[in-house]
């Protein structure tokens, strides 16, 4: 069995566990014996906490059966963003190589509370703003489907790990789909939750966010399967003091209608027929499980889009003069674009929209239960396109339907539909504020219906 344990869930991982069918010290040794043999050809897993791992593990087996907790003796994978004690807190840069937390992060200490394992730490690219994974601190990831295309960003790490069976469950975070976008290139499932629902809070630098990471920013659970997320969500949930935005919610809400609406176009979009495919594929899915499917357009999603577009620009352009320090020319290039090129819209404006914009949203989820879109607009791009002198453009044409989770708040989750001209194909699931159940519980129909697609051997 312990050459197949690194292929299953990180629920069953723990079912067995529990039963005493195999052992927490089995289950970590399974995974770093497949780091082993897949990470060279990936690069995903950048610090390998081996001896930590192993040590935790043989005292999660010498526990007290009364006190385990949900994950308990469960491997885990941390995003190089979060804080993770014993370990920098690099964010993919070198002047943070030896930035080292005074305590873990409330995820990362949630997660270690219900019994998971910390195995390794997570490739990002440089302060985590790119859509591509690479950085000089640890280099490229490489797509585990296709070895020339992007494996996604910022939390590209995580995904390639689980796609390729490193580990059943990572932390990543997510200001414009980071723990989407990296889903959909690999294959796996994400849920970037409701801004508030998951508390955000660093002892390292910048401990303090901007604007725009206070507003749009949110750890979220990324795995191979709907359920692995939801249990993951479940033991992150909740408000921690060091992060004024995060609140108690309570997990469930009331009974809804079981509607969606399918949204594969917008004014100004062009939608790749792989991506539109597999959204309509996604529908029908829905459709045959009795969910009452409306084809319709996401409310004002060229505006949603210039907003999330601008409120990025006016963080970076406050940031540059510290970023250009210590980040690659190519990415400063970028950045120092991209005020000029998103909007020249006013701040204050920006916040009266984007108010009224999320009022409309949420009257369209009084009708709608829940919303299918494609990911991306696109499949996955060749390495470093999002540097070219045509980056900031691409990035606009890449994620207009990404853009609403952030700038809104409201939780998406990502979840596969499938494998076409062998690359993955996948969807997004949105939902209304603090409705992230209703999310899940499409995606979990989606997973029933089109199955899992990974873990698999990097190609």
């Amino acid at each position: 069995m312990g050459d197949e344990l690194w292929r299953r869930s990180a629920r069953d991982l723990a079912l067995l566990i529990r039963e005493g069918t195999v052992s927490s010290r089995e289950v970590v040794d399974a995974h770093l014996d497949r780091i082993d043999s897949v990470n060279e050809r990936v690069n995903a897993i950048t610090v390998l906490l081996a001896d930590e791992a192993r040590a935790a593990a043989d005292s999660a087996d010498a526990a007290d059966p009364d006190s385990r907790g949900l994950l308990h003796g469960v491997p885990i994978t941390v995003k190089e963003n979060i804080d993770l004690m014993g370990s920098a807190t690099t964010r993919g840069v070198e002047v943070l190589a030896n930035e080292m937390p005074s305590s873990d992060a409330p995820v990362a200490a949630r997660m270690k509370a219900a019994g998971a394992i910390p195995i390794g730490r997570t490739n990002m690219p440089e302060m985590g703003l790119r859509i591509d994974t690479a950085c000089p601190l640890r280099g490229r990831t490489y797509n585990p489907w296709a070895h020339h295309l992007t494996a996604g960003g910022s939390s590209g790490g995580e995904g390639a790990a689980l796609a390729t069976g490193m580990s059943p469950l990572g932390l990543g975070n997510d200001i414009g789909g980071s723990v989407r976008n990296p889903a959909y290139c690999n294959g796996v499932a994400s849920l970037k939750p409701t801004r508030g629902r998951l508390p955000r809070v660093y002892t390292t630098m910048p401990e303090n966010p901007g604007l725009n990471g206070q507003i749009m920013s949110s750890e979220g659970p990324m795995a191979r399967t709907i359920g692995d997320v939801r249990t993951a969500l479940g033991i992150l949930n909740g408000r921690d003091r060091g992060d004024p935005m995060s609140v108690d919610v309570a997990l469930i809400g009331p009974d809804a209608p079981r509607t969606a609406a399918l949204a594969v176009s917008a004014e100004g979009v062009e939608v790749d027929p792989v991506c539109v495919d597999a959204a309509r594929r996604a529908a029908d899915a829905l459709a045959a499980a009795g969910w009452e499917i409306t084809e319709t357009s996401p409310p004002e999603l060229a505006l949603v889009t210039e907003l999330w577009g601008s409120m990025m620009a006016f963080d970076i352009a406050a940031a540059l003069p510290m970023f250009e320090q210590f980040l690659s020319l190519e990415v400063a290039g970028v950045l120092a674009r991209a005020p000029e090129f998103f909007s020249d819209m006013p701040v204050a404006l920006c916040h009266t929209e984007r108010h009224r914009v999320g009022r409309v949203w949420s009257t369209f989820f009084a009708e709608h239960s829940v919303m299918i879109t494609p990911a991306w607009t696109t499949r996955p791009f060749e390495h470093d396109r999002d540097l070219e002198p045509d980056g900031l453009e691409l990035i606009s044409r890449v994620l207009p339907f990404i853009t609403p989770g952030n700038i809104l708040g409201i939780p998406a989750a990502a979840v596969p539909t499938g494998v076409v001209d062998d690359l993955p194909t996948g969807v997004q699931v949105y939902a209304d504020l603090w409705r992230d159940d209703l999310a899940l519980d499409a995606a979990q129909v989606l997973e029933d219906a089109l199955g899992t697609i990974t873990p698999i051997d990097p190609r």
